[in-house]
């Protein structure tokens, strides 16, 4: 990919001058009460991002990143700068935001593609501003929802902004109209944010394949996100476990807030009970990016990773199934190839296409199978409706036979219930 190959021939570079100016030795640490890995790497690398470094050299003594202990004698990498440690250090919380973290590591880009550590593009949307936020709830629930729409706005004019500014009333209106379609899975069991973000207009995308793609997902887009999980973190959650979760454009965007947000805040990241990423592939790459990310493998894992495309048989050239993707079946919730009947389908709710309005279907319509190769879910209903972005004369980019409208809709209740499962689950095993 051209976006990969400039960064890899970057990173390259960064990592060949960070070589030359690095002492030619690797030190040791001792931990002491109260250190974690970000604050090790803050006070040795200069960096907390670069902690992972230090997690992958000292794996055989570290078998979850965030458990370490006083009197453990750690190998720090080459490139260390020697500075002295206080005696007794208190609990390091990492930066206010991540901006200051991403800029710090600018020179910790070597080689990790798309996803490299960079600084934030353009000033963020002010979220301390009620109305840059689609949905602010009353809060009546024991768990949050932060939500990330997906694509809302299609222009294909030559003119059009391949970025939608955050006041566009029609990516506005498509918003809320996605939210109401979809948000009723998360709203029974947890308290809904949805933030306004600067989003990419479809018709910019055509033409990117996947890694030019997240790449294009690196500016404003990314800036946005990050300054509303800030503003939700320090205004909004108080403290409250929280879900993930998001749909297509959106998703793509919690993959760049998993691989690196999360792992400059894993703070935050220890509360999450799940992470909804439907629409998109998370892959064994992200898994390796951030080492903290876990797959879910059951119906009840938390801390845990959910995702999948959906599509009929024999698709191909989908811009949002990516290789060596991980997937979950939303029926039987199982990582193999069983087949889960439409039976066992608690309800469907989608678009109608003969009325434009919503649907809710008892029993669901739709049936599941994995494709473990390809890394999707398969659904053989028949009389279901592909997704056509053609009819607005851009090139089919989902593939022929895909159901991504449908990879919420398909399964909602079932997803639904799934919800209130995995935040239970949370609670029952943080009683505290």
């Amino acid at each position: 990919m051209r976006a990969q190959s400039r960064l890899l021939t970057t990173g390259v570079m960064l990592g060949l001058c960070f070589f030359l100016s690095a002492p030619a030795f690797a030190s040791e640490y001792t931990v002491v009460k109260g250190d974690c890995l970000w604050k090790i790497a803050q006070t040795k690398l200069d960096s907390g991002p670069r902690w992972v470094e230090i997690y992958k050299e000292n794996r055989d003594q570290i078998r979850n990143p965030d458990l370490i202990y006083p009197d453990q004698v750690f190998t720090i990498p080459d490139g260390a700068a020697d500075l002295p440690v206080p005696e007794q250090a208190e609990q390091a919380e990492p930066a206010e935001t991540v901006a200051a973290d991403v800029a710090a590591a600018e020179t910790t880009a070597a080689a990790e593609g798309a996803f490299a550590i960079r600084p934030l593009v353009g000033t963020p949307t002010d979220y301390s501003d009620p109305d840059n936020w689609a949905s602010l709830p009353d809060i009546t629930k024991r768990a949050d929802t932060l939500y990330l729409y997906p694509t809302a706005y299609i222009n294909t004019d030559a003119d059009a902004p391949k970025i939608v500014p955050v006041t566009d009333e029609t990516m506005r209106k498509g918003a809320l109209q996605n939210i109401e379609l979809n948000c009723g899975v998360f709203s029974e069991s947890t308290n809904v944010f949805v933030p306004y973000y600067r989003q990419s207009n479809l018709g910019a995308l055509t033409d990117l394949d996947s890694g030019d793609f997240v790449d294009f997902q690196m500016q404003e887009q990314r800036t946005d996100v990050y300054a509303a999980l800030d503003y939700y973190f320090e205004h909004y959650n108080d403290g409250r476990p929280y879900i993930l979760a998001g749909h297509s454009q959106g998703s793509a965007m919690l993959k760049i807030v998993l691989r690196e947000y999360m792992q400059a805040h894993p703070a935050y990241y220890e509360r999450m009970i799940a992470a909804y990423v439907l629409g998109y592939s998370i892959t064994n790459e992200d898994m390796e990016f951030n080492p903290n990310l876990k797959f879910a493998e059951g119906a009840d894992d938390t801390g845990v990773i959910i995702s999948w495309n959906v599509e009929g048989p024999d698709n191909s050239d989908n811009c949002c199934v990516l290789p060596g993707a991980l997937v979950i079946n939303p029926i039987n919730w199982r990582r193999d190839e069983t087949y889960a009947y439409t039976m066992y389908n608690q309800g469907s709710r989608i678009v109608n296409p003969n009325t434009g309005k919503v649907d809710d279907i008892i029993p669901g319509v739709a049936d599941a199978e994995l494709n473990l190769e390809r890394g999707v879910v398969v659904c053989y209903a028949e009389n279901l409706s592909y997704i056509r972005v053609d009819n607005y004369g851009l090139p089919n980019m989902f593939g022929e036979r895909s159901y991504h409208n449908g990879d919420y809709g398909f399964y909602y209740y079932n997803l639904k219930e799934n919800v209130g499962v995995r935040t239970d689950a949370w609670f029952a095993r943080h009683p505290a």
